[in-house]
C-alpha cells in the first residue's frame, strides 16, 4: 500500500494540475515497482509560502524580491 506526499506551495495549482500528479505518481509506481494503483495513496499539501523557507528566508519574502 504505497503512500506518496506532495508538497506545494499554494499558488493557484488548479484541480486539474493536481489530478494529473496523483495520476503521474500512481502510474510511476505501477510501472517502476509494479504497484497496485487500487492501493495507492497519493495526498497533495498545499502550503502557505509564509510556512516554506529555503536559505533563511520564506519564500514569500523570496517572491517579493523577485527571486
Amino acid at each position: 500500500m504505497p503512500y506518496v506526499n506532495i508538497r506545494i506551495t499554494n499558488e493557484g495549482v488548479t484541480p486539474e494540475k493536481k489530478e494529473q500528479l496523483i495520476k503521474g505518481a500512481t502510474q510511476l509506481l505501477v510501472d517502476v515497482l509494479g504497484k497496485n494503483p487500487n492501493t495507492t495513496f497519493v495526498v497533495i499539501d498545499e502550503v502557505d509560502t509564509d510556512n516554506w523557507g529555503i536559505a533563511g528566508e520564506t519564500i514569500t519574502a523570496r517572491r517579493k524580491k523577485g527571486q
